[in-house]
């Protein structure tokens, strides 16, 4: 982008909020007066008034900035709760993908149910503990489920299970197997459950 195409998008900008500048000069000097007013009254000092008709022009400009400000901010409640619903839809649909993706890798790897709920709550980072008391199982057989879970994906541990996944994130064009299917990685520890 040239100089000349920066000053242009700086002069489109400054020209876009305009309004609202203008809109916030008048708010700010109709307050201003109305304030001070109110001050010097309470403060017992007296002083000049303007005339009249200054006086209503400064009460309708302020009447007027009220109501500019009243529509401003309902556009900008109502802008943010779009934006705000857009966002909550392109994260419930990254969710699903993610879920999608997670789902169709296991199925590559071959899981069993019981494996595949092991597998996520692993990547959830849940301690084989944890996974236990919530399946209603034995440590050891979590510990079991984990080992054939990282040997059929091709990892050593949970670490490298969750990275097959944020690799994906990054990457896409990673081959379907993971890190494991690319020629300049070593090949890895035989699958061992890690209790961490």
């Amino acid at each position: 982008m040239t100089t000349t195409d920066k000053r242009r998008a700086a002069r489109t900008a400054w020209f876009r909020h305009l309004p609202l500048l203008a809109i916030l000069a008048l708010q700010v000097v109709c307050c201003l007066y109305l304030v001070s007013d109110m001050l010097l009254s309470v403060m017992g000092i007296y002083y000049e008034p303007l005339a009249w008709q200054y006086q209503e022009y400064l009460e309708i400009g302020a009447a007027l900035g009220l109501i500019a400000g009243i529509g401003l901010g309902a556009r900008m409640l109502v802008l943010s709760l779009r934006r705000r619903r857009e966002a909550e839809a392109r994260l419930h649909r990254a969710q699903s993908a993610f879920m999608d993706h997670v789902e169709q890798r296991f199925s590559d790897w071959g899981l069993s149910p019981a494996e595949s709920d092991v597998a996520l709550f692993a990547i959830k980072g849940l301690s084989v503990a944890e996974i236990a008391g919530l399946r209603g199982t034995s440590e050891g057989t979590v510990k079991a489920q984990t080992a054939a879970v990282y040997r059929k994906a091709g990892v050593a541990n949970r670490h490298q299970l969750l990275s097959l996944f944020i690799e994906d994130l990054f990457d896409p064009d990673i081959p379907p197997g993971g890190a494991a299917d690319m020629p300049d990685i070593a090949p890895k520890a035989p699958a061992t459950p890690i209790g961490d």
